[in-house]
């Protein structure tokens, strides 16, 4: 799988300031107000739950030092972080999360021999890795699967997401239907990045997204328990 390094086409003042930025602050305000006059609707605080990059697995503590410098971006070698919409909340407005269809976070390992380089090149340590961090210990999220939309669950012979998962935490149960093995999962997106589901949508016609998406944990949780009270199904 070959990825594109990205292009820096900005370059911004960097500023050693732990907190939301006056600068950032009224961006976000004078984009929020401006969607309102379109019609359109904005949380007024960023409190939906988002996938961070490796370090920023402290949500309040990556708030309040994130100033939306967009470095991480610029230097990921799989081009898979992206600035938040605005629609996610405001404080959520602009800071990094991932879109894994565009990629997957291999935790630098390919390219810089496992050092996160998002983490390293963030500013004000909002990207910052506890001693210790590892892929298998920093969980960037939880992948899960919808049962309806997926082609193995639909006994379409698919076996993507097992063979490709790098930290084996996908395999098949006794039914032979693919599982996520939450205690080995960390988020890294490569089962959502390789998911077939969508480029076989005529199978599934009100599948909305690939059958299986990394979610932040609390998400998958309240899925999986949602899933549990209506008898196995999502």
């Amino acid at each position: 799988m070959t990825f594109l390094k990205k292009t820096d086409t900005r370059s911004e003042e960097q500023t050693q300031t732990t907190g939301l930025t006056r600068r950032g602050f009224a961006l976000g305000c004078g984009s929020a107000a401006a969607l309102l006059a379109l019609g359109g609707t904005v949380k007024v605080v960023g409190s939906e739950a988002l996938c961070r990059p490796p370090g920023g697995q402290d949500e309040d503590a990556f708030i309040a030092a994130c100033i939306r410098c967009d470095k991480c971006l610029q230097i990921c070698p799989t081009n898979v972080l992206v600035p938040a919409p605005l629609e996610k909340g405001l404080l959520n407005a602009r800071t990094p999360t991932f879109n894994f269809k565009l990629g997957w976070c291999d935790y630098c390992k390919e390219s810089h021999a496992g050092v996160p380089q998002c983490a390293k090149v963030c500013p004000t340590e909002a990207l910052k890795l506890p001693e210790g961090a590892k892929p298998e210990n920093v969980i960037m999220g939880k992948a899960y699967i919808v049962k309806e939309w997926c082609l193995a669950w639909r006994l379409k012979n698919c076996r993507i997401c097992v063979d490709e998962c790098p930290y084996d935490a996908i395999e098949f149960n006794n039914d032979g239907f693919p599982v996520v093995l939450l205690d080995k999962c960390n988020g890294c997106g490569l089962c959502e990045n390789v998911c077939i589901s969508m480029i076989s949508t005529k199978i599934v016609n009100n599948a909305t997204d690939r059958a299986i998406t990394v979610k932040p944990t609390m998400t998958v949780d309240y899925l999986l328990a949602k899933e549990s009270r209506s008898g196995g199904r999502s």
